[in-house]
């Protein structure tokens, strides 16, 4: 079998999961119900959002919050500070692709030389 076949949970409770942990990517699954949110926090390595069931609101670097519906895909460069929040009445449900995998960052600021 050259594939492998991974799986998450199918839920309407709020649900952080990761499912692909490796040297290439990072993929987590999302559930949060109406009024949850995720704590804030600074994206460790390149974020896409695919949000398949709701409405995502992102807080992001002190900007205005912004809302998506299902079928966007968000882009959140490396280093932005950001918070994910469910504002809307139903369920968001999301994945969040992380490339490369936050394990392989260098973790310096080498775009500022440090």
């Amino acid at each position: 079998m050259i594939e492998t076949k991974y799986t998450f949970t199918r839920t309407d409770e709020k649900t952080v999961e990761k499912i692909i942990e490796d040297d290439h990517v990072s993929l987590n699954h999302m559930v949060l119900p109406k009024g949850e949110a995720l704590p804030e926090h600074y994206a460790n390595s390149h974020v896409y959002m695919i949000v398949v069931r709701g409405r995502l609101t992102l807080r992001l670097e002190g900007e205005d919050e912004r809302s998506y519906p299902a079928g966007s895909i968000v882009a959140i460069p490396y280093r932005t500070k950001m918070q994910p929040l469910n504002r809307d009445g139903e369920v968001l449900e999301f994945f969040v692709v992380k490339a490369p995998s936050p394990k392989t960052m260098c973790g310096c600021d080498c775009r500022n030389g440090m």
